[in-house]
């Protein structure tokens, strides 16, 4: 063969061989690296876990209810029960702790008006089983026969009142009756008569025509 066609063959080889060494390396297996596992215990991915010793943290407690200095409520209850008088009940207690407390209404009481679930307030009167007090120190625990279907003779009781008595009021009808029930329903009855203002339907206008007509 002529040394110019070897040169070429030689030349030929060598290319064949480095494509060869190319692709070789090129589709050799490569090692892939595991990620790392995930540290359940990592700071900020679970809560710190708790020793059997710790206390558990308290529930956020909801709005308190009206209280005195010591934690307490001290109520007025008055009417048809068989001790009444001026109590001291444990803070959160109700209505109906405030008659047991009482011994009791008497026999033929009429309760029908009276909201035994409410939360007490501090400072306040129930009046058990009467008619509207006329100079307005209480509410009516029990409405007798008719009294909730005239005006009423004094200030109205906004944590007592019926809602045929508080439609007796100017500019009161049946509606913004029932929403002030509502109101004192869900917010376990009026602290002041400033509050009345919270109701629906109840302006500046109408909360200064109400406002010496009504109490807590």
């Amino acid at each position: 063969m002529q040394p110019r066609t070897l040169a070429a063959l030689a030349v030929v080889l060598v290319a064949a061989a480095v494509f060869a060494a190319v692709h070789f390396w090129s589709a050799r297996p490569h090692s892939v690296r595991v990620p790392d596992p995930v540290n359940e215990g990592a700071p900020g991915r679970t809560s710190k876990p708790v020793a059997a010793g710790d206390a558990l943290p308290e529930p956020s407690p909801g709005l308190p209810p009206a209280t005195g200095p010591d934690g307490h409520v001290v109520v007025d209850v008055s009417g048809k029960v068989r001790k009444p008088g001026v109590l001291r009940l444990p803070s959160g207690s109700r209505v109906a702790d405030a008659l047991r407390a009482a011994g009791g209404a008497r026999p033929g009481a009429d309760l029908a008006g009276l909201n035994r679930a409410r939360v007490l307030m501090d400072g306040e009167q129930i009046v058990v089983g009467v008619p509207p007090d006329p100079a307005g120190t209480g509410g009516a625990g029990g409405a007798a026969p008719g009294a909730g279907s005239g005006p009423l003779a004094g200030p109205v009781s906004l944590n007592q009142a019926t809602v045929e008595q508080l439609d007796t009021l100017p500019g009161v009808g049946p509606v913004l009756a029932q929403h002030i029930i509502d109101y004192r329903t869900q917010h376990g009855g009026f602290r002041s008569v400033e509050e009345l203002r919270e109701v629906n339907g109840i302006g500046d206008r109408r909360f200064a025509d109400l406002r010496p007509l009504v109490g807590p």
